[in-house]
């Protein structure tokens, strides 16, 4: 996965402007992928994180997705 995947599926997860997603997962470094992306999204200013939950088998994202950036 990369950073335009999971942006594309964020934005087919939002709801408005919030978003709720639950991404599986199958190893320590996919965790790890994820996080890293996320934060590379939130600090170019497309998301706002609120809760990550990480499970056994899947991350749970919750979270703002700005539609305009400043």
């Amino acid at each position: 996965m990369n950073k335009v995947e999971l942006l594309k599926e964020l934005n087919n997860a939002c709801r408005g402007n919030f978003f709720s997603i639950e991404i599986p997962k199958t190893t320590k470094e996919d965790e790890k992928n994820i996080e890293e992306l996320v934060a590379e999204l939130e600090r170019t200013g497309k998301i706002k994180l609120r809760e990550c939950i990480k499970r056994e088998q899947s991350v749970f994202l919750h979270g703002i997705y700005k539609y305009a950036t400043n």
